[in-house]
Parts: structure tokens; sequence; C-alpha cells
């Protein structure tokens, strides 16, 4: 079933909240707020997140949950608090870790437009998916993807010279502002999600345009987490697979080498999260070093139209992992586009109005944690309609 097809993207379904799940959500979450009335603001703005109407600014959450005094209070708690965003991350990461079980981790850019120049982060920038340049920040969520559904769960914003807004010699924004590269900022984000979660070996499907799969292995290495990133059909591969004779004399571009082994091709069926439909892809997989690598990867080719040329392109090091699983794994970034566009957005992910780094991370941050309450809520209706008394807030404790 779709996010839709509860009705959570209507209005109605926008306004609804679920008492029981917010409160114990939020009393885990606000644990580390040293004081109490940090702890009932941070529950007041998560609700605010929940059933404001339209864009989720401060005056708009005000609105539904209080008075005028609680716009200058909620602002205050955001812009200009002194609570660490990173513990209430950390028991987020843990509370969707319970919930959700995920198979993998998937860091996913996000493009926020802005009229002004002001915001943090902010700069003119060209974007390939609109074909123009603006003035944006872009954000890097770290998603923990189950098999059905995901939940946004650490970010990192791009920040530099030319971002507007910058807040001072703050530890977290200079520390965050030394992440130079999507890479960079990529991988911080999921190692200090592992951290939080105890160190758990799993995936991290990098959905990153123009990432170089030999900085990808070598930023990895050592840390116990595996990958899988898109790569363009030029991509230079060496065949070192037993499976083709002779395939390492020479390096070929990976869609010249994929296409000579389509006799190896099998069908591979996987769940499309936009309409719950199964879907057939042709795959094929084959062991291969790249430029300036001796490390032996997975190159995994996916076509829809077996008479022409692969139409995507993965290179991972999950050296074990089947072409039929491998493909599935790098499917799981269309679950997190649509949980992105039909619950991220309805909560209010990407319309914090403020200038400062430290409003932007809580209300991303709390923002993700409205995310939480509307993926459980939709988890909870859907196991009630398979197997009733099941409860999506039991799955919490």
């Amino acid at each position: 079933m779709s996010v839709t097809g509860l009705g959570l993207a209507s209005g109605q379904g926008r306004r609804f909240v679920p008492e029981g799940l917010v409160g114990e959500l939020s009393a885990e979450l606000f644990a580390s707020l040293p004081r109490s009335d940090q702890r009932r603001k941070g529950e007041m703005y998560l609700r605010g997140l929940l059933t404001a109407e339209g864009r989720k600014s401060i005056r708009n959450i005000a609105a539904c949950v209080g008075d005028r005094a609680a716009e200058q209070s909620l602002h205050h708690f955001i812009a200009s608090s002194t609570w660490d965003w990173g513990p209430v991350r950390a028991a987020l990461a843990r509370a969707v870790e319970r919930a959700l079980r995920p198979g993998a981790w998937v860091v996913r850019p996000v493009v926020i437009s802005k009229a002004g120049t002001e915001s943090v982060g902010v700069a003119r920038r060209f974007i390939s998916d609109l074909g123009q340049t603006v003035n944006s920040q872009v954000a890097y969520g770290a998603w923990a993807v189950g098999e059905e559904h995901s939940c946004p769960v650490n970010w990192r914003l791009a920040l530099g010279e030319e971002a507007g807004g910058g807040p001072g010699p703050r530890a977290s924004y200079a520390s965050e502002a030394r992440l130079t590269t999507p890479l960079e900022r990529a991988a911080s984000a999921v190692l200090e999600l592992r951290d939080w979660t105890g160190g758990v070996d799993r995936p991290v499907v990098l959905d990153l345009p123009e990432l170089d799969p030999v900085a990808v292995a070598r930023r990895f290495a050592g840390t116990r987490t595996g990958f899988v990133v898109p790569v363009r059909g030029a991509t230079r591969v060496r065949c070192v697979d037993p499976a083709v004779p002779g395939g390492g004399a020479t390096e070929l571009a990976a869609h010249q080498l994929l296409l000579q082994i389509r006799t190896l091709r099998r069908p591979v069926t996987w769940t499309d999260p936009d309409t719950l439909r199964s879907r057939t892809s042709l795959v094929a997989q084959v062991r291969v070093t790249l430029p300036q690598s001796a490390r032996t990867m997975l190159l995994l080719g996916e076509w829809t139209d077996p008479r022409g040329w692969p139409e995507r392109c993965w290179v991972s090091d999950l050296g074990s992992v089947s072409p039929g699983a491998l493909l599935r794994l790098a499917k799981l970034s269309k679950v997190v586009d649509r949980d992105f566009e039909g619950i991220s957005r309805q909560v209010g992910l990407t319309d914090f109005g403020g200038r400062s780094f430290e409003g932007w991370h809580r209300h991303t941050t709390l923002a993700s944690a409205a995310h939480t309450v509307r993926m459980l809520t939709l988890a909870e209706a859907e196991a009630l309609s398979r197997r009733p008394g099941r409860s999506a807030v039991g799955a919490l404790g």
C-alpha cells in the first residue's frame, strides 16, 4: 500500500497525530535535553510539524500548538538555544533501528531552493536535474531503509567559502565545513550513524552522481561498511572474473564489458515502491578491477530492453552478493525517493526558513523525527490490515 493509499498525504492525514506514539518517541528522543522546558518545546515542535497546514514555518507551527508567545519561544528553541542535536539524532537512529530493522543505509542528496542568499550553505549551483543554476542549499541525508519503508536519521549540509550565513567559529560548523566533497559528507554521516547503532555491519547505497568508485572503496576501507554506487557506462574497468576466460586482457568501458557478457544475463524480479507492482529486469554481474586499484569489485548491469546497452550500472565491494540481491539493494534508493516526496516534504523537512547552521540542523532533526512518526503510523496501519493487534508503538519498545 502506498503512502497516499492511507490518506497520509492528504490534509486530514497530516493533521492526525498518534498521541501515544508521539509521547513515547518524544520521551526517548529528548531525554538528553537538560531542561524540562526544552523537552516540552521539543515535543511541541514535533507535534507542530505533524499538524501545521502548509509550510512548516515556526509561525505556522506555533499557531497549531500555542500562541504568539509560543512562536517566540520556539524560535529561540530552534535558532539560538544550547541543546545538541547529536544525541537526539542518535536516539532517533536507535528507535528506527528497533522499529524498522533496516537492511541498508541509503545516502541521498536533497536540493533546497532558496530565494535569498543569507541562509547557511546557500550558494548558486548548477542543478543537473533542473538544468539550471539556482540559489540553493544541498544537504546529504543518511536514511535507514527496510523492506518497505525508510527514515532519514542523519544529515550533513554542504558548506564552503561561497556559502552564506556562516555562524562563526563553532566546533560543529567548523567540523562540517571541512567536509568538502559529497563523498566526505556521505561517509561522515554514515559512519556516525554506524557508531550510534552499535557498529552494525550494514551496506550503504550511495545515490550520489559522479562518485569515483575507487575513492569510495578507499574511504570505506577498514570500516566493515560495504557499498553500492552507481557508475557511468563509460567507467573504465578490467574483467578479472574466471567465468569470462580471457576477459582481463584489455581495459574496457563498463557498458562494453557488460554487453560482451550479455549471454550471462538473468531475469530478476523486484518490487517498484511507487506502484508496489513486481517488475523484471535482466541483469549481469562480473568481477572487475578499476584503474589505480587492484581491489576486486562487482560490476552489475541492468537492462529493461534486452536488445540495447545496459541502462544502469553499479559497482560494489559486496563480493558474496548474488546479482538479484545486489539489484534489489541498489533499488532501495527508490524507496527513499518515494518516502522523501510522500512523507518528508509533508512534515516540512525542507521548510526551514532561518539563517543559522544550528537552527537548520535542529529543524531537520525534528523533521526527521516527524517523518518517523508518519512512517510508523503507516507501518502500523499496514500491519493491522495483515495481522490485527500489532502496534507500531509497541515496535519502539
